[in-house]
């Protein structure tokens, strides 16, 4: 309930709380009551809807007002470009963040002169790029469908080493099983993606150091070529 309070829009109606978490209108009264007892300091009564003033479970945090903005910015731009589960953490995370520092800098959260504006996102991902980030991090292998610029369509197993969410896609650097080498493929080219189960723990920070490296060797040398043509 403390999470809702902080990411909805106040004062928020009991009967959203209740929608929002699933419970009954007489829960919400309950917990509000129990929420306000342990210390929170909940304005508000039942037909007015509520406002969480001050949540006593989380301490104040010390940020300079430019960190901040930095802050807004990112998670917003997050909001914007990132898969649904991400998109939600980012709002989730700002929610908390207002929540936790002194009340002039979160009316600065809440009113905050910095925005993030995308003419042009990337095509939504076909796959659960939830399940994407949890492999990437367990260090397991992935199985999916992927088709190519050119419209071929393969089977592929690959090592995912990182995501990268860039301008127009978004990409998973991976070592590819099937190609014996690093490779790079659009999440929105990516199908009936699963875990197969198979670790190659703990080598992924060190592939992935080894695929940037490769990936900047070859800018460096295409950059190099144009030099001498020019």
């Amino acid at each position: 309930m403390m999470t809702a309070l902080r990411r909805m829009p106040a004062p928020v109606r009991a009967v959203q709380l209740a929608d929002e978490l699933d419970v009954s209108l007489r829960t919400i009264y309950r917990d509000i009551e129990g929420l306000r007892g342990l210390g929170a300091v909940i304005d508000g009564e039942a037909g007015f809807g509520y406002t969480l003033i001050e949540d006593a479970a989380l301490p104040p945090l010390g940020f300079e007002n430019d960190e901040l903005e930095a802050l807004v910015l990112g998670l917003r731009d997050v909001a914007v470009i990132g898969d649904p589960a991400l998109a939600r953490a980012a709002q989730s995370a700002l929610a908390k963040l207002t929540a936790r520092v002194p009340p002039r800098q979160a009316h600065r959260l809440q009113h905050a002169i910095l925005d993030v504006r995308r003419f042009k996102r990337p095509n939504p991902p076909r796959i659960d790029v939830a399940k994407l980030r949890a492999a990437t991090w367990d260090e397991e292998t992935v199985r999916f469908s992927y088709t190519d610029a050119k419209g071929a369509s393969s089977e592929r197993e690959v090592d995912p080493l990182g995501i990268v969410y860039m301008q127009d896609t978004n990409m998973l650097m991976a070592w590819c099983h099937l190609r014996c080498d690093n490779r790079v493929f659009r999440l929105d080219r990516m199908d009936d993606l699963s875990r197969t189960g198979k670790s190659f723990r703990p080598r992924r920070v060190s592939m992935l150091r080894d695929h940037v490296a490769k990936i900047r060797a070859e800018i460096e040398a295409m950059a190099e070529g144009r030099a001498q043509v020019e």
